[in-house]
């Protein structure tokens, strides 16, 4: 046996904490009249806005954004099964992007009473410098690994040397005819990817963020 192809697979996972947290809050307001219904809710996204923006001032918001008026309007049946008069639905979402927890959780304990407001979704995330970095180290570590096993198998073999053919993400290496032997790791999750640590319900203790990487590689042991 003087030369054999082995193919494997790399992982390697890092877990920090977040460095920021994205809150989405709405402002809504319903009734009747259509103008009346729009002052509504312009009325209570005000101070919801002013909050916000005293705070980017502050430096404890990063950074924020508001979306344009929604206006729609629904037609209800009462209980004998006709149409009612219109009822008029506004909105307006804000999001506000905070890099302390305990200050973020000040912010929504304060607006979160206020008439019209509905606070939802909390996402946790790093900053793209950070989650850039982490993805290079991650990938660099999941091909460590990979040559790791290669070199494991090629020694198992009484081989020695592993040269290295092929390196790409999960799923991009083509198959080759049979060979007398081939190692493949337990795959485990995507090519490179880190999960989304943000949720339907707010978290104000967040678990940690998962920056996860996986390779597929092809060597000749020799």
């Amino acid at each position: 046996m003087s030369e054999v192809t082995v193919t494997v697979r790399g992982e390697h996972e890092a877990r920090v904490a977040p460095e920021r947290a994205t809150v989405r809050v709405s402002v809504r307001a319903e009734g009747p009249e259509r103008s009346s219904v729009v002052d509504q809710v312009m009325r209570l996204t005000e101070p919801v806005r002013d909050s916000i923006t005293a705070r980017k001032d502050s430096g404890t918001v990063i950074d924020w954004t508001s979306t344009r008026l929604s206006v729609r309007a629904e037609r209800p049946w009462n209980n004998e099964g006709k149409r009612l008069a219109p009822v008029y639905y506004a909105s307006i979402d804000l999001t506000a992007t905070f890099a302390d927890t305990s200050e973020l959780s000040l912010w929504v304990s304060d607006v979160s009473p206020w008439d019209g407001v509905e606070v939802g979704w909390v996402n946790w995330h790093l900053t793209p410098e950070t989650n850039a970095r982490l993805e290079r180290e991650v990938a660099a570590e999941a091909v460590g690994v990979a040559v790791a096993r290669a070199q494991a198998y090629a020694t198992a073999l009484g081989l020695g040397e592993v040269v290295p053919v092929e390196i790409a993400d999960v799923g991009l290496i083509a198959p080759t005819p049979a060979q007398p032997f081939s190692g493949m790791a337990k795959a485990r999750g995507a090519a490179l990817a880190s999960a989304d640590a943000g949720s339907s319900s707010m978290e104000y203790e967040p678990d940690e963020i998962v920056i996860s990487a996986t390779v597929e590689a092809r060597f000749l042991a020799r």
